[in-house]
């Protein structure tokens, strides 16, 4: 099975006016597209990995001939990381968290308002492209962090919660260089539900 681009789960201009019609046009059909067209490319020649999930390849990058390895980093990497961003975002969004996320969130950084203090801070300091994430850890903690690219928590065996696009392809034709100010904005758009059930699936251990 070849891997395909999700719909997004709204319309293009739903995340008005924290991200604008065209850079959700952009960001979806030709960066995600392009992901998903190279990732299966990259695969043509290795039948044998075609019954593994997008997840699965970058959970073991070893697993990968090393001809191809560095393309399934990058677009695996790219298909998995945007394919939960559309998610855990919707109109009408933002807001505190509730539920076992904001347990987790006021457990581990204090306060919500620290938490966000603490994430943002992640985007900012990302060099060049990148994430920023909450993920968890195999002890069932929470963690801040970054990575570079299109790399994503699952290669370092955490699990990636939620995570915030810091590509300038994310946010250029709005916020232009402000990249701090598109982290603040981006709150307002975050869809906790889709957060809270991805954070119930990382406490079973999926």
């Amino acid at each position: 099975m070849a891997h395909e681009l999700p719909p997004l789960p709204y319309a293009y201009e739903a995340l008005e006016s924290t991200i604008d019609k065209q850079t959700m046009t952009l960001h979806h059909d030709m960066h995600h597209g392009a992901y998903v067209k190279n990732l299966n490319a990259a695969l043509e020649k290795y039948p044998n990995l075609a019954g593994k999930s997008a997840e699965d390849l970058v959970r073991d990058l070893n697993a990968v001939p090393e001809e191809i390895r560095a393309a399934v980093r990058n677009n695996a990497g790219g298909h998995v990381n945007h394919t939960m961003f559309w998610k855990i975002m919707k109109p009408q969004g933002g807001g505190d968290p509730t539920g076992p996320i904001a347990d987790a969130i006021h457990k581990t950084f204090g306060s919500f308002k620290d938490f966000q203090a603490k994430f943002n801070d992640a985007g900012v300091k990302q060099f060049g492209s990148g994430w920023a994430w909450l993920a968890g850890k195999p002890n069932g903690e929470v963690q801040v962090m970054s990575t570079p690219n299109q790399d994503n928590p699952l290669a370092q065996g955490l699990y990636p919660i939620f995570g915030n696009d810091v590509w300038e392809h994310a946010y250029y034709l709005k916020y232009n260089n402000r990249r701090p100010e598109y982290l603040a904005a981006w709150w307002n758009v975050v869809n906790w539900d889709e957060i809270n059930h991805r954070y119930a699936a990382f406490k079973a251990g999926k």
